[in-house]
């Protein structure tokens, strides 16, 4: 998709310097309803392991990504956590929002560090009114994210823990567009994918003795991609496949 530069001094006058659009949304959006919408975004830089949506605590802003990559996790009563979501420059967090809800049902932090444009939610629902193509995309996006939602629940269930650490780190890397590298620990994969630590090193020393991966000092680099495909649990294409057949439509 092609893509756009953009003054942020259209989006906030706190910041002049240009950026490059990449949000697949904003950029499907016609150029005279993107015009309209502009005032109302706000260019932000985030920072990794920021937390940009509480559970249960009211929605205040809602976010275009524009690079990197947002972790929705889901958080039982108990106090486990596990990641059902990845979003990244296709997507956009506090979708609740679009269906006139207030708060957040999940929790959403920054995997990987990333710039986005951050809209008040108060404002979004005039920004409907401005562009309707706004509108209907984030409704059809919210589908794609249920999907990725039920997708990924199902893997976390039936597949083995180096399928689906292979899977994430796929999905990671095709939301990464700098690089094959992506700062990330043992720990903090076990607390994504929901299991033990040991079996995230377990999951990862597979992956790397059949040189796919590499991983040291809390960052993983893709080797080959090809292979690790091939090493992924089917959740993964079929996810890609369901996706590519909805967006054909």
């Amino acid at each position: 998709m092609a893509k756009a530069q953009v003054r942020t001094s259209d989006l906030s006058r706190r910041n002049q310097t240009n950026v490059q659009l990449r949000n697949e949304l904003l950029l499907r959006i016609p150029r005279n309803e993107r015009a309209s919408i502009w005032p109302n975004l706000e260019f932000v830089r985030l920072k990794g392991h920021q937390v940009l949506h509480q559970a249960g605590e009211p929605l205040k802003s809602g976010y275009f990504c524009n690079s990197g990559v947002f972790s929705v996790l889901s958080e039982m009563p108990n106090g486990n956590v596990v990641e059902v979501a990845l979003i990244g420059k296709e997507g956009f967090a506090g979708i609740p929002l679009v269906s006139g809800f207030h708060t957040s049902a999940a929790t959403v932090i920054v995997q990987v560090e990333a710039t986005a444009f951050r809209v008040d939610a108060s404002h979004l629902k005039a920004m409907f009114r401005q562009s309707p193509s706004l509108e209907y995309e984030l409704h059809r996006y919210s589908q794609l994210l249920t999907l990725q939602i039920m997708q990924t629940s199902t893997c976390n269930r039936f597949c083995e823990v180096h399928r689906r650490l292979a899977r994430w780190l796929l999905m990671t890397h095709d939301r990464c567009e700098d690089g094959s590298s992506f700062p990330i620990t043992q720990d903090f994969l076990a607390y994504m994918l929901g299991t033990r630590r040991s079996s995230i090193s377990l999951a990862a020393g597979i992956l790397q003795k059949k040189k796919m991966i590499s991983y040291a000092r809390g960052e993983v680099t893709i080797l080959n991609r090809s292979t690790l495909e091939n090493a992924a649990c089917d959740c993964y294409e079929a996810l890609r496949e369901q996706i590519r057949d909805w967006q054909g439509n």
